[in-house]
């Protein structure tokens, strides 16, 4: 199902509505009621026994749930950079695609945008304070709420992005305040700083990771001597688990989920290391040292067929790591090294077996998967930070240029470019988003959505 603007987000409150049996209308033999056009009514069906409230709770089911076509977190539904949708274009018009709408307004930042239930999330720096905001997909701003103060260092702006889970938006800003927040209303469900709680200790440029959800847990690393991550409560907050042991400051980096031989573990960056953590019971299965000038350790890591895959700027490179799990445990070996890819902070992605990333000194760069060897290193739009959907690459360039690349390992040819219109000053470092036939691209101030349907 579509999260384009066909999409109405009345829907959703039309169908809980009908379920409860309150005042509606049937149109086209489907039952709805009058919402205000921008209300985001989710999971408020209750059980119901008669045909006509059934066909309701299906809407609210269908309409109300994240959908596989939404893009809900950091990097997307796996966190892996990889949009699933088709039907896209393969070379854009001279001066870029169709310029739907820009909305301005965000403040300043980094972050980028997550989308859930046809509503756009993302954070910014404004006035003082740190903002979780919504907006609707035609741009309107919805709602803002003020998660503690703003980031004024060097460089000024917010950090993570927004992730959407059940109803709720979840954020970390760069001074360690988490907050929960009802997706509908912006209204806070709970909030508390994870440096205060957890004896954590901030690094030079501020928290960066997004808020990972698992169940009914939320995962976050404080970096503090005995609280390399935690696990909380995804509805009150409370303490489920602390994992002790790494020692290690924070990295800038968010955690994904790792399954494999029927063990479940976290896997991040802290400032010198890739870890994994047990997601049971929180305990530290294993660390693998990756020192990096200014303990910056950025990229999100990748995991396939039993190997992590981890990277990082400053000459640093990257690594291919084997996970071996017996019963509850769990060690990793290294399988190769390289320096040929040292991705800063524009993300690397994983496709039919080669690894696609810029490298820190802005050349685009593919590696086999299985051997880390280079196919091709090219200058493309320069250094920047990339996504892929419907076979393509799209590349975002830290100084404005957005690039449309064949992901194919035998060459990095950019079939299609523009400029993007500035939002202020600082470098174009939020990642791009594909989501519902359209390309999503902030800078600064500025959210651009662009159409990139095909005819």
């Amino acid at each position: 199902m579509s999260s384009g603007p066909e999409l109405d987000t009345r829907v959703c409150g039309r169908a809980a509505r009908a379920a409860r049996g309150d005042g509606v209308e049937k149109v086209g033999g489907a039952v709805y009621d009058l919402v205000p056009p921008g209300r985001l009514l989710i999971g408020e069906a209750k059980v119901v026994r008669t045909r006509r409230m059934l066909v309701a709770v299906a809407l609210v089911a269908a309409l109300c749930t994240a959908r596989a076509d939404d893009w809900p977190q950091w990097r997307g539904p796996r966190r892996d950079g990889l949009s699933r949708e088709t039907g896209l274009l393969k070379k854009w018009p001279a001066g870029g695609p169709k310029l739907l709408w820009t909305a301005r307004g965000l403040g300043t930042g980094f972050s980028t945008v997550a989308i859930a239930n046809s509503v756009i999330f993302t954070a910014g720096d404004k006035n003082g304070k740190t903002y979780l905001m919504a907006l609707s997909l035609d741009g309107k701003m919805l709602w803002q709420t003020p998660d503690g103060p703003a980031w004024k260092g060097n460089p000024a702006g917010s950090r993570s992005t927004p992730t959407v889970d059940d109803g709720r938006v979840y954020y970390l800003s760069a001074h360690g305040n988490l907050l929960c927040a009802d997706a509908r209303t912006g209204k806070p469900i709970w909030s508390l700083n994870i440096l205060e709680k957890f004896r954590g200790r901030n690094i030079t440029w501020g928290l960066s990771e997004s808020p990972l959800i698992d169940g009914e847990k939320l995962i976050c690393c404080p970096g503090g001597p005995q609280s390399a991550m935690v696990a909380l409560d995804k509805k009150t907050g409370k303490t489920i688990w602390v994992c002790k042991g790494a020692g290690d400051k924070p990295g800038y980096a968010s955690a994904i989920i790792v399954e494999q031989d029927g063990l479940r573990q976290y896997v991040t960056m802290t400032s010198r290391a890739a870890i994994g953590v047990d997601a049971r019971t929180g305990k530290l299965l294993w660390r693998y040292e990756h020192k990096t000038p200014y303990d910056c350790n950025i990229p999100t890591p990748i995991y396939h067929d039993g190997h992590i895959f981890i990277d990082s700027g400053y000459g640093s490179g990257g690594a291919l790591l084997r996970l071996v799990v017996r019963g509850r445990r769990a060690s990793v070996r290294e399988v190769w090294r390289t320096k040929a890819l040292d991705n800063h902070h524009g993300g690397v992605i994983l496709v039919n077996g080669y690894l696609y990333g810029s490298t820190h000194r802005g050349k685009w760069v593919c590696l086999d998967f299985r051997t880390g060897k280079p196919t091709y290193v090219a200058s493309g739009v320069g250094k920047g930070s990339v996504t892929f959907a419907d076979g393509m690459l799209y590349t975002y360039s830290e100084r404005g240029a957005m690039g449309l690349v064949p992901a194919t390992p035998s060459g990095h040819t950019v079939v299609s470019r523009f400029r993007v219109p500035p939002g202020g000053r600082g470098p174009f470092w939020a990642h791009p988003v594909v989501c519902g036939g359209r390309l999503y691209l902030r800078h600064a101030d500025a959210l651009h959505c662009y159409d990139i349907k095909a005819d």
